[in-house]
């Protein structure tokens, strides 16, 4: 299977927005891509937690071997040297995944969702920004914004999948997914300002990205309570309403051109995240 064709059939979302990059940019971000949901995958199979432990440091074991024939690992290892990825962001990933490497995974505390979405979500916006050629520490931080947004939205979507895999990450309430997809907003309207460290020809797509994802969050709300919500299925943005965000989207791309910083309202939970967490060490 293509890296084009695998993009688009797991990250939609991603694909659409990912049609407004360099071609040799796309691509790393593709391969990117590819080695995060094959880590991702591990603990999504439907193996038996031994098996899955295993599997996952099999993975890990081949990442640290000198001598890895996996064509994604040795991809990944490419990125890394190109890039200047430090290898500390990979193993917060596989931190991130081992979490959900148990037979039931009760709610996370405040503290846990921020570390959580940092290390599976707010990763992969950080080491995109690095394929991106950002550099400023607070564009970095706000790639980890976005990254970390779009995980508590996918907490927030998936939360009746995910109670069929015995993972509960916030509780099963409407006034929960209110709160979680309300903290996303605030990471998604701190990234914004970050995004104009983006080479200009690379900016729209994550613009794009930016508007696409939110916009889940949003569809969710619409369901107004809990039982519409249960009853909805999976909720994804269409077509038709992926080309209005997009259209949107070139207005907040002359807006971004503009905009002044506003104050950082995610500082507080990135003090959380810090506690166990180095930024300083993955830049």
């Amino acid at each position: 299977m293509s890296k084009k064709k695998f993009l688009a059939i797991y990250a939609k979302s991603f694909n659409w927005a990912g049609a407004f990059l360099p071609k040799e940019i796309y691509e790393d971000c593709s391969s990117l891509y590819n080695f995060c949901r094959s880590v991702d995958d591990i603990a999504d199979c439907d193996d038996k937690l031994s098996v899955k432990v295993q599997k996952m440091n099999t993975f890990i074991d081949s990442f640290n071997s000198k001598n890895c024939g996996d064509e994604i690992i040795l991809d990944m290892k490419r990125l890394i040297i190109k890039y200047n990825i430090s290898d500390k962001i990979i193993f917060d990933l596989f931190d991130g995944v081992k979490t959900d490497l148990v037979e039931r995974l009760e709610p996370l505390s405040e503290k846990e969702i921020f570390l959580y979405s940092y290390r599976v979500a707010g990763t992969v916006g950080l080491m995109m920004a690095k394929i991106l050629r950002v550099n400023d520490r607070a564009a970095l931080l706000g790639a980890i914004d976005l990254g970390i947004a779009m995980q508590l939205t996918n907490i927030s979507r998936d939360v009746i999948e995910d109670k069929m895999s015995n993972r509960f990450y916030i509780k099963s309430s409407f006034s929960d997914l209110k709160n979680t997809i309300g903290i996303a907003d605030e990471f998604y309207d701190n990234a914004f300002f970050s995004i104009r460290a983006i080479p200009l020809r690379m900016r729209f797509a994550i613009v794009v990205a930016r508007r696409v994802y939110r916009r889940i969050g949003y569809k969710v709300l619409r369901c107004g309570n809990f039982e519409t919500y249960e009853k909805s299925g999976r909720i994804y943005v269409r077509n038709f309403e992926k080309i209005f965000e997009t259209i949107l989207s070139l207005f907040d791309l002359l807006k971004l051109s503009h905009a002044k910083r506003s104050a950082n309202t995610t500082a507080q939970y990135h003090r959380l995240i810090n506690e166990d967490i180095d930024y300083n060490a993955r830049f």
